[in-house]
């Protein structure tokens, strides 16, 4: 009996102290990543560099342009594609991959450009027909430009909602 009760409270013990470390581990975590993030150097630092995006008015045509530094491209893994064209029942129609096409709380249908790198510019498009992949368009941009077809829904994050860093 005496040995019974020996091992439950070796057990008891072990349970007990296995708690505590862990306890004692987050407290000094939290510690160590409070006193980095609220140092004044990590303050300082942050201040002194660019945002990783602007917005900026396009003339009085009351459209915006998201113009991104190299590294928020990078961290929204933004691919582009040209828009190509198509002989459609007779008729020239811009094609535009699918996953480029993006739809707003009316219905309406809309994607980003690039005229240059880093630079982005929101296209009103009207969309005639979707086969596979593909986006047949009746309005939209010529044929060359290039279109977001990833990372689209944050350049209107950035646009309509701002941007903040942690």
């Amino acid at each position: 009996m005496e040995l019974a009760r020996y091992y439950q409270s070796r057990r008891n013990r072990r349970g007990l102290s296995m708690v505590t470390a862990m306890v004692l581990a987050g407290l000094t975590a939290f510690a160590v990543y409070d006193g980095v993030a609220a140092s004044p150097k990590a303050v300082a630092n942050a201040q002194t560099k660019s945002a990783p995006a602007t917005v900026e008015e396009v003339g009085n045509t009351g459209l915006k342009r998201v113009v991104l530094i190299p590294a928020a491209a990078k961290r929204l893994d933004i691919k582009t594609a040209p828009v190509s064209d198509a002989l459609v029942n007779g008729e020239r129609r811009s094609v535009i991959p699918y996953a480029a096409v993006l739809y707003d709380s009316n219905g309406d249908t809309w994607t980003y450009t690039s005229p240059k790198p880093l630079v982005f510019v929101r296209h009103d498009i009207r969309v005639d027909d979707i086969r596979g992949g593909l986006a047949f368009l009746s309005k939209g941009p010529r044929p060359g430009t290039a279109v977001v077809t990833v990372g689209s829904a944050e350049l209107w994050g950035i646009e309509y909602g701002g941007i903040e860093e942690d």
